[in-house]
């Protein structure tokens, strides 16, 4: 154990040729990456009339990487369009009852073959989101490995959901933080919170230090 200890000092005092990155960094490729919104949505064809679905529904999804998608609360609660998409895997990154969290469970899906975790989490700068980084990448993982497909939310779709996503690129596709964003970004238009961005910087750096 105290070798173990002795190694992570050694990792965190590795210098980083090109230097730390920084929430602001993070912020700028938010900010100058531009959105491809799509006209469809995933799941549907020419041949499908999207608009309808999209205006009696409430979907709101999109497919950010290969076979993962992130979307809100209403999507999540539509199991009929989850069917329909083949999700097999459902990631609910704001479980609760309060407000502004999305009151499902594994319970919700017990009528499905869809497997379920949900996270505790609240929208807010101070929340300690990392804690979850792993558990939620190893889930998705877990998802892309048994050649399903994984639907990841929290109400909004925008900073919770996207913040587990881009965590699971930077340690299971060993993707470089402004990567992640970067791509995230071209596909739905994404914006987690300073603190959350603060914390996926604080995880890039450490995981750029683990490849020194």
């Amino acid at each position: 154990m105290e070798s173990t200890w002795r190694d992570r000092d050694r990792d965190f005092q590795k210098h980083l040729i090109d230097g730390e990155t920084t929430i602001q960094d993070l912020v700028e490729v938010l900010h100058d990456t531009k959105t491809n919104f799509q006209l469809l949505l995933p799941g549907f064809t020419d041949e499908d009339d999207s608009t309808i679905w999209r205006n009696q529904k409430d979907i709101d999804c999109d497919e950010v990487y290969e076979n993962i998608y992130i979307g809100d609360a209403a999507t999540a609660k539509n199991k009929e369009y989850l069917k329909k998409l083949g999700i097999t895997h459902v990631l609910n990154a704001a479980e609760g009852k309060r407000f502004g969290f999305v009151d499902t469970d594994k319970n919700y899906y017990k009528d499905t073959t869809i497997k379920y975790l949900g996270l505790p989490l609240a929208d807010r700068p101070w929340i300690c989101i990392s804690e979850y980084f792993y558990t939620a990448s190893a889930f998705i993982d877990e998802a892309i490995l048994q050649k399903g497909k994984v639907f990841v939310h929290c109400m909004m779709g925008i900073s919770r959901s996207a913040t587990c996503v881009l965590a699971y690129l930077m340690i299971k596709k060993q993707l470089l933080a402004a990567e992640a964003v970067t791509i995230v970004r071209q596909n739905r238009d994404i914006y987690p919170n300073e603190g959350f961005l603060h914390q996926l910087a604080q995880l890039d750096n450490q995981l750029r230090r683990q490849r020194l």
